[in-house]
């Protein structure tokens, strides 16, 4: 078949890698415009677009709801549009116009976690058994019928990065799947049932502040969830932001449930531990605001937090 590829980010190039080695051919991409990044503000394309131009395939940057577009995607005469990631709502008009639609790849087993951030919230939710759907789109939010899906185990450890990095690389062999199937003429979509229906909206800055009297697998989970994005974080006594990476709950046999208060800080020569509403966590790497992340241990050598700290505006108040 002769396919337009719609993603962005890093997790939609191994969909894109697969599709440029299958039988289809990828007549063109389209990708969010170059968007600026760093202290230079400089133009950056998206990790899409630099693998689409490395490999000789046209790219298009137009919106797809701006004047002309549904013209220009008539004439790339597609017989189907794959979809990762790519992070704009497609009009009705457009929709139509491939012969098989535009087929979203969604990383989660359709129709839990429908929305944004779906490895995001099966992490912070604890789920034990996530994966990636293939659907066609259509106008309500990942609400189109499936054509097939894959799952994956959530690791004890996975973050949100970790785990999105599997899904991307089993998702693209799905997604491939599917098409072939599709232009086989083998493979129908199954509407999505009532039953099991949640929703994964984006996370924001603020959704990734960690509460000090929550549980200590909650605070896990929540660390876990937010990373690589947005990032976790707390507060020290002088408001001032600390990030947080992956934690670990504490064996009680080393520090007693309830020995240190929710935030109360505990530093040691080997590391610093944090009370939670249950177990303490002992953190890994830190960010200070202003710079790079490092060992909380290092951190807190520089920082010589004092006995009592606190970590959390919402303990002190």
């Amino acid at each position: 078949m002769r396919l337009l590829f719609a993603g962005t980010p890093a997790v939609a190039v191994p969909a894109l890698e697969a599709l440029l080695a299958s039988r289809h051919e990828v007549v063109a991409v389209l990708t969010r415009a170059d968007a600026r990044s760093g202290r230079g503000r400089r133009l950056v394309p998206s990790p899409v677009r630099a693998r689409a131009e490395e490999a000789g395939v046209r790219v298009l940057t137009e919106r797809p709801r701006s004047e002309g577009f549904v013209e220009l995607l008539r004439g790339l005469e597609v017989d189907c549009a794959p979809v990762v990631a790519y992070g704009e709502i497609l009009p009705t008009e457009v929709l139509a116009v491939p012969v098989h639609g535009w087929v979203n790849l969604h990383f989660s087993v359709l129709p839990a976690w429908r929305g944004a951030a779906p490895v995001q919230r099966a992490v912070i939710a604890g789920d034990e058994v996530t994966g990636a759907s293939t659907f066609r789109i259509e106008e309500g939010l990942d609400t189109g019928p499936v054509f097939g899906t894959t799952t994956e185990t959530i690791r004890r450890t996975d973050t949100a990065g970790d785990l999105l990095d599997r899904l991307s690389v089993s998702g693209a062999e799905l997604l491939v799947a599917t098409l072939d199937a599709l232009e086989d003429g083998v493979l129908s979509p199954v509407p999505q049932g009532s039953e099991g229906v949640s929703v994964a909206p984006k996370l924001s800055v603020a959704d990734a502040r960690v509460t000090w009297t929550h549980p200590a697998h909650a605070v896990d989970r929540l660390v876990r969830g937010c990373t690589p994005a947005p990032g976790a974080w707390t507060t020290l006594p002088d408001g001032a932001r600390l990030g947080l990476g992956p934690v670990r709950v504490v064996d009680e046999d080393v520090v007693p449930a309830g020995s240190l208060a929710p935030g109360e800080v505990q530093v040691t020569k080997r590391a610093v531990r944090v009370g939670t509403a249950t177990a303490a966590v002992e953190l890994g790497d830190v960010v200070p605001a202003g710079r790079k992340a490092m060992p909380a241990t290092d951190w807190a050598r520089g920082a010589r937090p004092g006995e009592g700290l606190r970590l959390g505006a919402e303990v002190a108040a």
